[in-house]
């Protein structure tokens, strides 16, 4: 087989990210069935699975548009998107030995196919789940029988669909061109499309299996008081929409908790929906202005781990999964953690409120609330099968229009828009002086007990027309066992009162993870939260420094962090 062959001036550029490189074979795939269902319906829009040709746009294998650079004699212009997978090359996950011990591999196919846009005669409204009628239920509840009822190799089975999200996650599939990296879909900008895509595909097939072109996924409207439990029609214990897997402090009644640590907090039902709301408010509204901090940073080929999720993935997505996870299973299981989580049906309406957000962010005034832009995001891809078992390669840039998929959500009311913090008043308030020296902090520091610290500003003349973003680097933690949860206050210099609580200006935003069974000890990552008008809200334009108290929720003395400033972003 043929090999690359590298310029020389690869090796000599000292900041060239892919310190990894290898020769990388062009590897096509076999086919390892004869099934009249997997031979191509349309020769011209099926193709072997097999690494393109080197020079064109959307191949890049690792090297990212190197071809496409040295045409363009600009040898530091690599392009590097995420590729779709090889599914042959796929490796079962390394579990922990506590973890169900499950082959994550999707079954191959000897044919791709390029997605092409639905024709849309009708859009499909994707309602509330907390508002549906029973003939609605009735439906959805037999397409889900339906689907678990596959044969267990059929990638429209439903444990196959779940195997999906977490073959994506858990390091089943390498990066086209470094097999030693996996494909994470979490923790950077391809959270949000690929589990639109992800729910995209679920539904069609779904839809298919009942012969509705019209049904269209729930979401779960956690966001408004109305839909704050767990809706009705998963909790019927017959149902094939029910999960055993469950939290058993939080049935119906009980109000979800965005800010869940693993404890059961004593709030009446009208405090936590308060607690929501303004949670809501940060971390759609304040704090994620910016594409980038909404979205997440950039995640390319060649990069060993994400750069750190948006704000909305660490809460409440994050959260949620933790507080609908059974607590009386080892990690959670099922929602609790990412290898198990789409094996609960709730996964995939509490994943329509997420892709709903994404619709409604970019509705928000503030900021500069748009889709990315970078062409290594819009033309980074996965693979699917859709309802007929044809394997489907696709594009982010496709998807960034939910019309042109063929749906919308029904319009309910957004409370959380108008539910902004207040800054806390305490009558404890008190100058730092000699009792509080940020200095002696010392980095990277370890995070067992609350701590504060004193973060400096850039001049105000640097600072027009940008968001000011808190920067925590280099959290390290381990991902294995339990959720890790720490809150980040801000308060203005010279004066600490306290955290202050989950409904005050001052808290900026909060780390949250969801456990792996993957046997990667550790995770490393970083946190970004936009923080302008926290500190217009406070009172400290002018001030030079800030003061950043970090309040640990749970994983005490397992979370490291390297860094703590400030910078200023404009995108």
């Amino acid at each position: 087989m043929a090999s690359l062959q590298y310029p020389s001036f690869l090796s000599a550029r000292p900041f060239f990210k892919f310190n990894n490189l290898k020769a990388i074979k062009l590897v096509a795939c076999k086919a390892t069935k004869d099934d009249d269902d997997f031979k191509p319906k349309n020769p011209k829009t099926h193709h072997h699975q097999a690494v393109p040709d080197l020079c064109r746009r959307n191949l890049l294998i690792g090297l990212g548009g190197l071809c496409g650079s040295l045409h363009r004699n600009d040898p530091f212009a690599f392009a590097k998107p995420i590729l779709p997978p090889d599914l042959i090359e796929c490796v079962p996950p390394e579990f922990l030995s506590s973890a169900t011990r499950t082959n994550y591999c999707l079954p191959p196919s000897p044919y791709i196919k390029d997605f092409e846009f639905p024709s849309v005669y009708k859009l499909k409204i994707r309602p509330a789940a907390h508002l549906v009628d029973e003939g609605y239920r009735e439906k959805y509840e037999e397409a889900v029988r339906r689907m678990k009822a596959l044969p267990p190799d059929d990638p429209r089975n439903f444990i196959q669909q779940a195997n999906v999200h977490c073959a994506y996650c858990d390091g089943a599939f390498r990066q086209v061109g470094f097999p030693d990296l996996d494909i994470q879909i979490h923790g950077s900008w391809l959270f949000f499309p690929f589990h639109r895509w992800f729910l995209y595909f679920h539904e069609r097939i779904l839809s298919s299996l009942i012969n509705d072109p019209n049904f269209a996924l729930p979401f779960w409207n956690w966001d408004a008081p109305a839909g704050m439990m767990i809706p009705e029609i998963y909790t019927g214990p017959h149902s094939s929409l029910y999960d055993s897997f469950r939290s058993t402090n939080h049935q119906p009644p009980a109000p979800v908790d965005f800010l869940f640590n693993g404890c059961e907090r004593q709030r009446s039902w009208d405090d936590q929906v308060d607690v929501n709301l303004k949670t809501m408010y940060k971390q759609m509204v304040s704090s994620s202005k910016l594409p980038s901090l909404f979205f997440g940073t950039a995640y390319g080929a060649g990069d060993s781990d994400p750069d750190g999720g948006g704000t909305f993935e660490l809460v409440p997505h994050n959260t949620m999964h933790d507080w609908t996870g059974d607590n009386r299973q080892p990690h959670g299981e099922d929602m609790g953690i990412f290898n198990t989580a789409a094996r609960d049906p709730i996964f995939y309406s509490h994943h329509a409120n997420v892709d709903r957000m994404w619709e409604i962010w970019k509705t928000l005034p503030g900021g500069k609330r748009r889709d990315i832009t970078d062409p290594d995001w819009l033309e980074s891809g996965f693979l699917f099968y859709d309802e007929n078992k044809d394997l489907v390669r696709v594009k982010i840039k496709d998807c960034l229009d939910t019309r042109k998929l063929g749906y919308m959500y029904q319009d309910v009311e957004i409370p959380w828009k108008e539910a902004k913090p207040s800054p806390f008043k305490s009558k404890f308030m008190k100058k730092l002086g000699n009792k509080f020296d940020g200095a002696k902090v010392q980095f990277p520091l370890v995070l067992p007990l609350s701590l504060s610290t004193v973060v400096e500003r850039e001049e105000k003349k640097k600072k027009e027309m940008t968001e000011e973003v808190l920067v925590l680097e280099g959290i390290e933690f381990s991902s294995r066992d339990s959720p890790v949860k720490f809150d980040v206050y801000v308060h203005r210099e010279g004066e600490f009162s306290g955290p202050g609580g989950p409904t005050t200006t001052e808290l900026a935003g909060s780390f949250v993870s969801v456990p792996r069974h993957h046997k990667k000890l550790t995770m490393k990552t970083n946190m970004r939260f936009g923080i302008t008008e926290l500190l217009r809200d406070l009172g400290a334009d002018d001030d030079r420094s800030v003061v950043v108290t970090l309040v640990p929720q749970t994983g005490d003395g397992r979370v490291t962090i390297e860094r703590i400033r400030i910078e200023h972003l404009s995108e």
